[in-house]
């Protein structure tokens, strides 16, 4: 789908993906950040997108000389790792349940931690720079070691798939945990205090930004390439312990190669080339998409996910959606849904269904193949994926 201009009186323009009109306070958000001085070219929001803090979920916004801490976010480098296996469908008959199970014991999910920290964790070179974090988190490297390889909650989850030539396929969401959360947090506040020093008038507070050749920019910009990375290392430790579950269950322990890889993020910001300019880009709940990038667009519990290769999109800054995007607010996916929906709309998959999980219910997504269908122009599908098993967090 070809994108829509928005009509908007900002700075510069609004591109949409969305395919449908945004709601009033949606609208609102996308003008304010396309109104700030330092923003390139245009804002792109891509077809999952809805509404966030500071800026909306499923936007692509690049900067010049400047980065807003919080349109990044708190959960730091979320995003999605997967990998096919040499596995066939009929080969987890019978072991679904077995392999939750067993999974839910290894990997902590909430707000737990492990209670033993592997060699794999414990041997991540970026802990020789946590000195070099913000000093408010210093004392939190106990915590981040132990959660190192743990999912986290809300919409984290670990799922065994199927595509339809009836490969096995490993799918996990998750970030940088409670660490990168407190290194957002603080840094965040520091920008929102030298906004009130400078008495800048944001049309938000939390469009609060850092200026490129500050310290307090570089500062952030350290801590979020840690953080980045560890939330990618993160996945990496999940996979290889959610990897030797499956081989265990299906193979009696004999290791598999994997035949595709993907890890990425879609909570982030990275200096990128675009329209010739070297510039700050920050994908908000938004995928990598240059020429040949695999990425990975879950669907919900209950819904197709999707592997995919940019197309390189030049006016999307390369970007795509990180999902399906939600349709409601957790709380009114309590209200609206009961137990017995979240039972039906599960049906087939290998999972909690219990009220725990209610505001995960799928209904409370839009429908992924619209937003597939929105971005044909963005990326291709390498493969389909439908859950068997899914942990949440």
């Amino acid at each position: 789908m070809p994108y829509e201009k928005l009509q908007v009186s900002t700075s510069v323009p609004v591109l949409s993906w969305a395919g449908h009109e945004l709601g009033h306070d949606e609208l609102q958000m996308a003008k304010n950040v396309a109104s700030l001085p330092f923003v390139h070219k245009h804002v792109a929001l891509m077809p999952d997108v809805h509404l966030g803090k500071g800026a909306l979920v499923g936007s692509v916004i690049a900067t010049k000389a400047a980065i807003i801490p919080a349109a990044v976010g708190v959960d730091i480098g979320c995003g999605m790792c997967a990998l096919k296996t040499p596995y066939q469908a009929e080969q987890l008959d019978g072991k679904l349940k077995k392999i939750r199970l067993d999974i839910e014991k290894l990997i902590p999910v909430g707000f737990n931690e492990n209670s033993n920290v592997d060699k794999e964790a414990s041997n991540w070179q970026g802990w020789r720079s946590f000195k070099d974090l913000h000093s408010k988190v210093q004392n939190l490297e106990s915590k981040a070691l132990k959660q190192m390889g743990s999912l986290g909650g809300g919409n984290h989850f670990i799922e065994c798939c199927i595509d339809t030539d009836g490969s096995v396929w490993l799918m996990l969401h998750s970030g940088s945990r409670n660490i990168g959360n407190m290194l957002a947090q603080r840094h965040i506040e520091t920008a929102k205090n030298l906004a009130k020093l400078a008495g800048l008038r944001l049309p938000d507070p939390d469009l609060a930004h850092f200026v490129q050749g500050t310290p307090e920019f570089e500062a952030y910009w350290h801590d979020l390439q840690w953080a980045q990375n560890y939330a990618l290392f993160n996945r990496v430790v999940m996979m290889n312990r959610f990897k030797r579950v499956v081989e265990q269950h299906v193979a009696g322990g004999k290791p598999f190669k994997p035949t595709i890889q993907v890890n990425c993020h879609h909570n982030y910001a990275e200096q990128e080339v675009h329209f010739n300019e070297s510039v700050y880009i920050t994908r908000k709940g938004a995928v990598r998409a240059q020429i040949e990038d695999y990425g990975i667009i879950p669907g919900s519990m209950g819904a197709k996910s999707f592997i995919v290769k940019g197309k390189g999109n030049v006016e999307s800054y390369c970007s795509c959606s990180h999902g399906a995007g939600r349709l409601m607010s957790r709380a009114k996916a309590k209200k609206a849904y009961t137990l017995d929906d979240l039972i039906q709309q599960t049906q087939g998959v290998e999972c909690r269904k219990d009220e725990g999980v209610l505001d995960e219910i799928p209904g409370a997504y839009k429908p992924i193949e619209q937003v597939m269908a929105n971005q044909s122009d963005l990326v291709e599908v390498v493969a389909t994926l439908k859950q068997v098993m899914c942990v949440k967090g």
